[in-house]
């Protein structure tokens, strides 16, 4: 155990993936893991991994050196596809945690894989929210130009274009904002405050918190 947490500390990978059976193993070995959510608060209380903790990629973009400082050494990062988590890694990797791992197939596939989640109200996670509304406004734009006017065909160009920037840039718009409507909104939304107290203090000894 202690050479796997000097080796996880001295580490710096571009991409660390980990495997859903592997994290079940981690979850009866290490005392140390924190398996970080970073899905939004409604795909978290749609389902998530018993014992996770939920900081959305926004909220951990926007204070990455306050959440980094109550991180250990052995952190796991999921989301449903592992497109977010990997965003979040990068972020975390500028406030100095650079041997964060990103689940291979997200929670999704933790349960997949015989894992052990909480399951809730069942809701479309948001980025399957948002190959609906990217392929609903290509169609409609491609519809109108047809029968209403050319000039709304640009509309799917602009969808085209924003889908282009949005894989160069590794971020989503559009996710951000349909993320924050209404159907997508928790019963209770996570702030700085609650994010960072719902973490273990890495100062105490391990099994002195817990998760939710």
């Amino acid at each position: 155990m202690t050479s796997d947490k000097a080796s996880a500390e001295n580490s710096s990978p571009t991409v660390t993936s980990l495997e859903p059976a592997t994290l079940r193993e981690w979850f009866q070995k290490h005392e140390d893991l924190m398996v970080i959510d970073v899905r939004s608060a409604a795909e978290f209380e749609s389902m998530h991994i018993r014992g996770s903790y939920n900081v959305p990629l926004p909220l951990l973009s926007e204070h990455t050196e306050e959440l980094a400082a109550r991180l250990g050494s052995r952190v796991v990062l999921v989301c449903h596809s592992g497109v977010r988590a990997e965003q979040a890694r990068q972020r975390l990797a500028t406030a100095g945690i650079n041997a964060a791992y990103v689940l291979t197939g997200g929670a999704p596939g933790f349960a997949a894989a015989g894992g052990d989640v909480v399951r809730g109200k069942s809701r479309w996670d948001l980025e399957r929210q948002v190959r609906l509304a990217a392929g609903s406004l290509v169609v409609l734009g491609l519809a109108g130009g047809r029968f209403v006017s050319p000039k709304i065909r640009m509309l799917a160009g602009a969808i085209g274009g924003g889908l282009a920037v949005s894989a160069a840039t590794n971020t989503c718009a559009m996710g951000k904002a349909i993320s924050a409507m209404p159907w997508n909104k928790a019963a209770t939304e996570p702030t700085k405050e609650s994010a960072i107290l719902q973490l273990p203090n890495p100062a105490l000894a391990p099994g002195e918190a817990t998760a939710a």
